[in-house]
């Protein structure tokens, strides 16, 4: 499952700043006013978090995400598994509370 194709499912919803958005790794800004839209596309396309917002992460949660910058408390965590790897989702709220980062990854098997 290419990130790509994951991304295609927001097509309607605004990208403040799109930094990277490749197969394999998808790093993109966008507005709290759309957070509602971005969670529910993201549960369905890899189902519920495995870390929701103000829960404290799992040791198996640091190691799923420490080569994509960790996880933390006021983190969302998404994970889907797939025959090729995982797919990771994270959404990173900013301090000034009127965006969100959502980061995406494909780490491979092996």
């Amino acid at each position: 499952m290419p990130l790509k194709r994951i991304i295609e499912q927001f097509g309607g919803l605004e990208v403040v700043e799109s930094r990277c958005v490749t197969d394999e790794f998808v790093d993109l800004v966008f507005s709290n006013r759309d957070l509602p839209s971005w969670y529910n596309i993201l549960a369905e396309q890899l189902g519920d978090p495995i870390k929701p917002q103000g829960q404290a992460p799992s040791t198996k949660d640091l190691e799923l995400t420490s080569k994509t910058g960790g996880i933390r408390i006021e983190q969302t965590l998404f994970e889907k598994q797939l025959d090729s790897g995982t797919v990771i989702a994270k959404f990173w709220p900013w301090k000034d509370n009127r965006h969100t980062t959502l980061r995406m990854a494909l780490l491979l098997k092996g």
